[in-house]
């Protein structure tokens, strides 16, 4: 019998080293909506495997995990039809600790990164701590949609010292899930011009009706040979905090090249509770995905319906994550005016777009993986906080 989960169970994680309640971020009277981890309780057979191995009462160096890797394979070839080889896959501490070691291996101070913007705020500063030049792409609305501007896009990849381009597909923060057709130009240009890929698909089993995630590496041999697919089960599954992910390298001599810069920054280290936590989920919590999506989409139906009674904001459709790009120009305020206004007068804590580079600016990010009280409760707050301004 398929297990059921409850996404309802209130979780009180105040006083819980969580950082996104911790009131060094926000004061306790704001709702924290922002950092992108869920307010959910991991499914159960990852909980049972952890409690398992930590009543063995011993939590010595572990070896390389063989079981890991097979377990990120599984997961490909089951959700995405993509057969991946098992020692195609590595263990990293994580997407952006993974990428970090990709661009010190394939690229060199000076060189450029490419990205579609807004962006996640870590690859600037990742490409600004090692010394690498990011080129923005800005993602263009189009018909009410996120679109990739690809004039421009061929010309940043085509500049003598670009090197890289950084995919996230889901995209952070508007929500995008680029199509095959898409993927294919991107593929195509890359290799045009020789630009490796690293596509970030943390987001990968966030998909709302209607979409479907490709993996970047499944669509031809040529873009997994010209291509790095990072993963990680902690924005699916709420295991962030064990610090595992994993990356996809069937070009041996790259995998190899990636390797030695992991080992060069003592990145090899396993985590004994996010390999196990890891493996659970991939090989045993496919139901919960499925009933993850459904609450999710119920909690996006809430806040579009909540914002058609808001003045000012606006808001695409995301086709993927539970991160919400909130568009507030029409409010009229600057981005300080703005920050200020959602934590000191409708309580609530929402990332400020402008940390998502100048593209963001008027813009606030918003985490919906929470309970459905937390978000009815978010939308009262902001309309209340709207209409005090006078702005109907």
């Amino acid at each position: 019998m398929e297990l059921v989960h409850n996404f309802d169970e209130p979780v009180n994680r105040r006083g819980t080293d969580a950082k996104k309640y911790s009131q060094d971020y926000y004061p306790a009277d704001v709702l924290p909506m922002w950092i992108a981890d869920t307010d959910f309780k991991c499914p159960k057979p990852v909980v049972d495997a952890l409690i398992d191995r930590m009543e063995q009462g011993v939590y010595g160096y572990p070896v390389v995990s063989r079981a890991f890797k097979e377990a990120i394979c599984c997961w490909e070839k089951t959700r995405f039809n993509w057969e991946v080889p098992v020692d195609a896959a590595e263990f990293v501490p994580g997407v952006i600790p993974g990428i970090i070691c990709a661009v010190r291996a394939l690229s060199h101070p000076g060189d450029n990164i490419v990205i579609h913007t807004p962006c996640y705020p870590p690859f600037k500063d990742m490409s600004d701590h090692n010394g690498r030049h990011l080129l923005r792409n800005e993602l263009k609305v189009e018909n009410g949609r996120y679109v990739i501007d690809f004039e421009d896009l061929e010309e940043k990849l085509s500049q003598v010292r670009t090197k890289l381009f950084i995919l996230c597909n889901p995209q952070n923060p508007t929500g995008r899930v680029f199509t095959r057709e898409e993927l294919v130009r991107i593929g195509e240009l890359c290799l045009k011009h020789h630009v490796f890929v690293l596509s970030d698909e943390i987001h990968c089993d966030l998909i709302y009706k209607g979409h479907t995630h490709i993996p970047f590496g499944s669509i031809s041999p040529e873009f997994a040979d010209n291509s790095i697919t990072f993963v990680n089960a902690s924005k699916t599954f709420n295991t962030a905090g064990f610090r595992t992910a994993g990356f996809i390298c069937t070009n041996e001599q790259v995998h190899k090249e990636v390797h030695e810069a992991v080992l060069d920054n003592k990145g090899i280290g396993e985590n004994l509770a996010g390999t196990t936590a890891t493996i659970a989920a991939y090989t045993q919590c496919a139901y919960y995905v499925g009933q993850l999506m459904e609450y999710l989409e119920g909690n996006l139906d809430i806040v579009c319906r909540g914002l058609e009674e808001i003045p000012g904001i606006r808001m695409i459709r995301p086709e993927g994550t539970y991160l919400l790009w909130l568009d507030c120009r029409g409010l009229g305020l600057s981005q300080p005016e703005l920050n200020d206004f959602f934590v000191k007068k409708a309580k609530l804590g929402f990332n400020s777009g402008t940390g998502f580079g100048p593209e963001g600016a008027g813009f606030m990010r918003m985490n919906i993986a929470t309970q459905r009280t937390n978000v009815e409760e978010a939308m009262r707050r902001m309309r209340d906080a709207v209409l005090s301004l006078g702005k109907a």
